[in-house]
Order: structure tokens, then C-alpha cells, then sequence
């Protein structure tokens, strides 16, 4: 990707992180300055060509919130493209629907704390 697109591709990016849901800064109060298993996480993050809600680097972690956008054919079928070609790069893709982060935290953050601890152990 030529360098003008990526520099655009970051500049939408960081406004991106201006605009966030409430379920984004919800889950970005957990995840910020590694206060989640000691873990950094980056928001709003390139992923050439995509900007993903919380990545991971150092076990190779995709974390998306999806609103009820994501319910629709068209949606789903860009998602599951998005979905597969990430995991082709190696990273792992775990997705939350917005309304579980808001009203079920509790039981988003215990399934993510079991997929951080397997890919610890298991990340080169």
C-alpha cells in the first residue's frame, strides 16, 4: 500500500478514537495501560487494510465490538472476509456484540481472560 494511503489509513484511525462507542470506552477503561493481565493494548488499531477496535501484539490478539450493524447479510459476509483474512496473518479474532460489553462485562471478561492465558502459553 502506497504511503499517502497509509498515512490516511492511520490519520482515520486516530479520530476514530474521538468517536467511540460507549462499549469501546468501556472496554478500553479495562484494557488501558496494560491493566489487563499486565497485557499492552492498542485501540483503534492498522491492520493493513483494516483498523481493528483492540489489538494485542504480544500474543498476537483481535478484540472487535460489534454493534447491530454486524447482524445484517452484508455485514456478516464483510466480517467473516475481515475475520479470515486476519487470522491468515497469524492473529487470533475474538468478537463481542456491543450490548454484551455494556450489560454482561462480567462474562465478557472472564472469556477473555481464558483466551489471553491459552494464547500466553501458546503464542511464540
Amino acid at each position: 500500500m502506497n504511503q499517502k494511503m497509509n498515512s490516511q489509513l492511520l490519520q482515520f484511525a486516530k479520530s476514530m478514537r474521538h468517536v467511540a462507542t460507549d462499549a469501546e470506552n468501556l472496554l478500553w477503561q479495562i484494557l488501558r495501560a496494560k491493566r489487563f493481565m499486565n497485557l499492552k493494548f492498542r485501540r483503534q488499531h492498522v491492520i493493513q487494510p483494516y483498523i481493528v477496535d483492540f489489538y494485542c501484539h504480544e500474543i498476537g490478539l483481535v478484540i472487535e465490538l460489534d454493534g447491530g450493524q454486524h447482524g445484517m447479510d452484508d455485514a456478516i459476509e464483510y466480517d467473516t472476509e475481515r475475520t479470515k483474512f486476519l487470522e491468515a496473518l497469524g492473529f487470533v479474532v475474538v468478537r463481542y456484540w456491543n450490548h454484551d460489553v455494556l450489560g454482561r462485562m462480567e462474562m465478557i471478561l472472564e472469556h477473555l481472560w481464558q483466551v489471553c492465558c491459552k494464547l500466553k502459553n501458546t503464542f511464540p
